[in-house]
């Protein structure tokens, strides 16, 4: 059976994806530092720190366990905090690239060589920042990081059949608003099933689309 994995899984973004991929029969991982479900029905659910590289892969091993190589992943983990370049130290910035950008690689890592393997998948990381801001020097850097991992991993998987995009989200999310995570989540379910020759790198959320 179809199988998403959602690595980052909170109850904003996360929660609405998986919703979003289950509604289509997919069958749901989560993966998050709680290890819960966020009330889905039939979600299998798995504990891990995005930013410990051993965490992260059993997770993803346990995932394919039960689901195989998965359809679709997303990465939605990150460090969100403001910090301005005066106030910059070196342990704040790693342990935010530690989760913003090497949690993501170590995923893709973990998973595209089998999906190109099989032919097709979909790798998908949740984006932001379109623009940096001097407020916010660590999410401004780590989405930066993050547009260009994409770039690598189309290049790298790509012509294997593997799609990689981001949904670059530019503003605060919450129901109800221009950046409802149930109106986000349509960008993922419509890059995973976009046709091969209109694929998209990048969508961007900005609250009017």
């Amino acid at each position: 059976m179809p199988g998403a994995v959602i690595i980052g899984a909170g109850p904003g973004i996360g929660r609405s994806v998986a919703r979003r991929f289950a509604k289509e029969g997919l069958r749901v991982a989560l993966v998050s530092r709680t290890g819960g479900t966020l009330g889905l029905e039939g979600a299998l659910a798995y504990r891990a720190d995005s930013a410990n590289e051993d965490e992260l892969r059993a997770a993803l091993d346990a995932a394919a366990g039960e689901l195989g190589t998965p359809d679709v992943v997303v990465y939605n983990a990150a460090i969100i905090r403001r910090d301005s370049p005066a106030e910059a130290s070196a342990r704040v910035q790693l342990d935010a690239w530690a989760v913003n950008v090497v949690g993501a690689l170590v995923t893709a890592a973990h998973v595209a060589p089998a999906m190109a393997t099989r032919g097709g998948g979909t790798f998908i990381v949740t984006g932001g920042m379109p623009e940096p801001k001097a407020g916010y020097v660590s999410l401004s850097l780590g989405k930066a990081g993050v547009r260009t991992l994409v770039a690598l991993l189309d290049e790298e998987y790509g012509p294997s059949g593997v799609h990689a995009a981001s949904v670059t989200v530019a503003g605060p999310v919450g129901p109800g608003t221009d950046f409802d995570p149930d109106d986000i989540a349509e960008h993922y379910w419509r890059l995973h099933t976009q046709p091969r020759e209109r694929w998209e790198r990048e969508v961007l959320h900005d609250g009017t689309t």
